[in-house]
């Protein structure tokens, strides 16, 4: 491609700083500021992933988080509740939905574990829901996620490590 000139336009590069895939993907979660700063007003707020990785998360929220907070993300699922604490290491405006998109690492590798954890939590729900309309009857978690494993585990595992 050429400008009106008949240069070539210089290359633009673009270093990459993300070491771990992302995936987009959409849980429910709940976070809340534990670092006592200026936007530190006590309250759980509530959002949604964008997409998830092995070293961290994406999520969109009404206010912006200061980056360098720590946070705790509450990450339901039935009737369990994963905790899971990060550091946000970017928010920016996202100028078509008007939200923050809040980037955040993970401080620990069991953290990165349960992340991936109710990921798959998730994928078995959702493969449930889908065999029991397949079949018309109500499919067990246990009976959805022994079939899960059984079809799908080693593709994940190469996903993930």
């Amino acid at each position: 491609m050429r400008d009106n000139v008949g240069r070539k336009p210089k290359e633009i590069a673009v270093e990459e700083k993300r070491r771990f895939i992302r995936h987009s993907l959409c849980f429910p979660l709940v976070y809340k500021i534990v670092d006592k700063g200026i936007h530190d007003d006590g309250k759980e707020a509530r959002s949604k992933t964008i997409n998830i990785s092995m070293g961290g998360l994406l999520f969109a929220a009404k206010n912006p988080v200061e980056a360098g907070s720590t946070i705790i993300i509450k990450m339901p699922f039935e009737n369990k509740t994963f905790n899971i604490r990060a550091k946000v290491v970017r928010c920016d405006k996202n100028p078509e939905t008007k939200l923050n998109n809040i980037g955040v690492r993970f401080y620990r590798t069991n953290d990165a574990f349960k992340v991936k954890l109710i990921e798959q939590i998730y994928l078995i729900s959702e493969y449930r829901d889908l065999k029991s309309m397949q079949l018309g009857r109500q499919v067990s978690l246990e009976e959805a996620s022994r079939e899960w494993i059984k079809r799908y585990s080693e593709r994940f595992k190469r996903m993930y490590w």
